[in-house]
């Protein structure tokens, strides 16, 4: 017979951690039949090609547990693809983790390093670029760390670096980044990545760096060669770096949650130590038709230019509107700066949006830790080009009703 009386109490981890705005804003958008330009998830099909890779796989019977790292013949195409893509050796046996989305990768990686009581006789500290993605901060504090926040601001979000030197510790531990960024879209320079190198070098540091925008890079001639500098390029955060990435966000498959982390081997060693108690494995027959997809590399060397596309048919809807903006450099997100047309909280407008004009964004200070706002919308452009041009066209019409 069980005990009269109120369950036990649960302990709060994460007592400023709510929903997140990304489920709040697509739940608002079903509701109320709004065009989802919120949540970053393309609206448009996979390809074929790959989905029939699929059916096969499942037909011949890979339909069991994969084996804890990753199948591995999706472990060697992967560092087959690395290896042309960036002329870096990832060995696929141990260096090579395939994890349930970029967000475990990231995640268990923040566990492998963080601790509550680490090596500088407190918490462990991390820097953090902000605005930064929303899982970072909630895995830092749920592994006893604390996060040192560096804030970029618009419209360039230009990293001072004189700036992150001064938030060093020594209880810091690891930092965090994100290029191409969300939610920005700004991409690092090769001088960042060396800034970060010195840095990393001097104090002894590790990173963490999520690339899964690595194939959506955009304005390569205008923009002075740009380009994705993974961190990986360079061989002192080859040697100190848990890379990130996703099979999601590179071939439209967000829904499969495939991600994967590479790092030297005594990185990936620690890293799977966790990795095997949170998932284990993911999705076996996914794995082998992304191993076969893999083997064409035009299937994502065309994403840039794909996107870039979806990019200007967005920007080219609300020509002519007063937003202020900058075309984004890279990712499938672009910001919208409204500030010089109203003084309303950028959260309170993007509901109001949905509401009256049926679009649907993500306001950019739930990105900041301080919720500091710069009356700035962000517009995810992974949709099909009819959305696009009826969601510029009623941002438009809105935007010139205040002027």
């Amino acid at each position: 017979m069980l005990a009269n009386g109120p369950l036990p109490t649960l302990p709060d981890k994460l007592p400023n951690v709510g929903t997140t705005i990304f489920t709040v804003m697509s739940a608002l958008a079903t509701q109320t039949g709004a065009l989802n330009l919120s949540q970053g998830f393309p609206s448009f099909p996979a390809d074929p090609a790959l989905l029939a890779l699929v059916t096969e796989a499942m037909a011949q019977n890979h339909n069991q547990y994969a084996p804890m790292p990753g199948v591995p013949d999706l472990r060697e195409a992967i560092a087959t693809k690395v290896q042309a893509d960036y002329g870096v050796a990832y060995h696929p046996a141990d260096e090579i983790t395939v994890t349930s989305g970029a967000t475990e990768a990231l995640s268990v990686a923040i566990s492998t390093v963080v601790q509550a009581n680490g090596a500088g006789g407190g918490p462990d500290e991390v820097i953090v670029f902000e605005p930064a993605y929303d899982s970072y901060v909630p895995a830092i504090e749920l592994n006893g760390g604390v996060p040192v926040y560096v804030s970029l601001a618009p419209p360039h979000y230009a990293i001072d670096w004189d700036a992150v030197r001064a938030k060093i510790t020594p209880r810091t531990r690891l930092i965090m980044v994100n290029t191409p960024h969300n939610p920005t879209g700004r991409v690092w320079t090769r001088d960042d990545v060396d800034q970060l190198a010195a840095i990393v070098e001097a104090h002894n540091l590790l990173v963490i760096s999520d690339e899964v925008y690595e194939h959506i890079v955009f304005d390569r001639q205008v923009g002075a060669g740009r380009q994705h500098h993974s961190l990986m390029t360079h061989p002192i955060l080859r040697e100190r770096t848990f890379v990130c990435g996703s099979f999601g966000k590179t071939f439209h498959v967000t829904g499969w949650k495939i991600g994967y982390c590479l790092a030297p081997k005594a990185l990936t060693a620690a890293f799977r130590k966790i990795h095997q108690f949170v998932t284990f494995s993911v999705p076996t027959p996914m794995q082998y038709a992304l191993a076969r997809y893999l083997q064409q590399p035009e299937h994502y060397q065309s994403l840039s230019a794909f996107y870039e596309r979806k990019r200007d048919t967005f920007l080219d809807a609300i020509a002519g509107s007063p937003f202020r903006y900058i075309p984004t450099e890279g990712t499938f997100f672009q910001t919208l700066a409204y500030g010089h047309l109203t003084d309303e909280p950028d959260t309170e407008l993007a509901i109001r949006l949905t509401h009256e004009i049926g679009v649907a964004s993500i306001p950019l200070s739930v990105f900041y830790h301080d919720r500091r706002d710069y009356r700035m919308l962000r517009f995810c452009f992974a949709k099909d080009d009819a959305m696009l041009r009826e969601a510029g066209s009623r941002l438009k019409a809105w935007s010139n009703s205040l002027v």
